[in-house]
């Protein structure tokens, strides 16, 4: 199978082991990732950001091709036990284009929506590991345990530490492909990073004190700068991409939608033809494999269209606003004002304009604390190798790394209705 993909140019997958790729791809599991958009609502900020889970499936399987024959060229020093065989090649390949499976409508939005339903990597593993799915039988039917060892890869459990690294960690495959897309679909520039010279610069550490498999680690100096370029690239993607207003401000009213849908199918209130994977989540915090498969971004979306004529006002209200793109604003909070006290306090103005507005202020105005740590190298999942010395950790010998090291980029904003901004911009002195 050869395919044609913006960001990689030519991807293939075309020898044995590879088949796996396209076999899978025919699964209704996978095709369902081209109805769930990759970056949720963010197309309402970025008008090119359209782009599926389905792509980025597949572009993450084609970067472990390309990391699985790096490992290939450097992997003759461990023993014949610890190299990449076949099987875990196979495996590897399978992990990598089925590790979003799971991703409910709106992706991550709609997960943060649905705080009581199993995370998106819960039901990815339960996609794979379920005897009913068209993923499961594919596998089963390369091997009896393969759906297993899949499940294991995908959250990053396996005896080899290089390869469960790749599926599962700071540098993964799912991060290689999805920042280059986003950066590409979102029109952002320096959202890119040399992947070229960054799986070039990788090799493999020292075998452990159990004489396990090693981690991964870079050659240095030379691989350092593909690592900053690589973090600074994730850094700036969530400042300018992840973290945009309009991109929180459209989240968050989406998840004022599904509460108060949730809240209104646990009071038995009835809203006419509803999802039942949706219904289920709301009421029991959970839903069948069938219902879920059936959940995706346009499934969702007609329903929002249908629940503007809702008979609860707020629930109509909020439905037609995000479906006319009439989206609530922001104000940042910087400094002390950004404070846990202070925070809270500027909050409480704004519930108090909201009322005074004879708004709801728990459906019309909110917090929004958005924060990532962009380097953290204390798991020891990555060392950079000199020619002489011992491993060492990336932020021990950059003076960039160094300085992001453990360092949280946050974001608080009030989120509210229109009207009620210059009323909370004169409550909060900015008026």
């Amino acid at each position: 199978m050869i395919l044609r993909d913006p960001v990689h140019g030519l991807v293939s997958f075309e020898t044995d082991e590879q088949s796996i790729v396209p076999r899978l791809l025919e699964a209704k599991e996978v095709q369902r990732l081209r109805r769930i958009r990759q970056l949720g609502l963010t197309s309402l900020a970025y008008p090119g950001a359209d782009h599926t889970r389905f792509s980025h499936a597949v572009g993450a399987a084609f970067v472990m091709t390309r990391f699985l024959a790096r490992m290939r060229a450097i992997h003759d020093a461990l023993p014949y036990w610890q190299r990449v065989t076949t099987e875990r090649a196979r495996d590897a390949l399978a992990a990598a284009l089925l590790h979003d499976i799971g991703h409910g409508p709106f992706s991550h939005s709609f997960e943060e929506a649905m705080p009581l339903g199993p995370k998106h990597e819960v039901w990815t593993t339960r996609l794979i590991r379920d005897p009913d799915t068209d993923v499961h039988r594919i596998l089963r039917e390369h091997d009896a345990s393969m759906p297993e060892r899949v499940a294991e890869l995908v959250v990053g459990r396996h005896d080899l530490t290089y390869l469960a690294r790749a599926v599962s960690g700071t540098f993964d495959v799912d991060r290689c492909d999805y920042l280059l897309r986003d950066a590409y679909f979102t029109g952002v520039g320096y959202g890119a990073f040399d992947l070229d010279w960054l799986l070039r610069s990788l090799r493999l550490g020292a075998p452990d004190e159990d004489d396990r498999a090693p981690a991964l680690a870079i050659d240095g100096p030379k691989g350092l700068p593909a690592i900053e370029s690589f973090i600074l690239a994730r850094l700036f993607m969530f400042q300018q991409v992840y973290f945009h207003k309009a991109s929180r401000a459209s989240e968050w009213m989406l998840s004022r939608i599904l509460a108060r849908v949730r809240a209104l199918l646990c009071d038995g209130v009835r809203l006419g033809p509803t999802p039942r994977a949706l219904e289920s989540l709301a009421v029991q915090g959970d839903a069948s494999v069938n219902d879920y498969l059936a959940l995706d971004d346009p499934a969702l979306w007609s329903r929002i269209c249908e629940w503007r004529t809702a008979p609860d006002p707020v629930l109509a209200d909020l439905s037609s606003r995000i479906h006319a793109r009439k989206l609530f604003k922001t104000y940042e909070l910087y400094g002390e004002s950004a404070a846990l006290g202070p925070r809270y306090e500027a909050l409480g103005r704004a519930r108090d304009v909201a009322t005074r507005h004879g708004l709801d202020p728990d459906e019309y105005v909110g917090l929004d604390c958005a924060s990532d740590l962009p380097f953290d190298d204390s798991d020891a999942s990555l060392s950079v190798i000199f020619p002489q010395g011992g491993p060492r950790a990336p932020g021990d010998v950059s003076f960039l790394l160094g300085r992001l090291r453990g360092e949280r980029l946050e974001r608080v904003r009030l989120i509210f209705a229109p009207e009620l901004r210059e009323d909370i911009h004169l409550a909060l002195g900015s008026g």
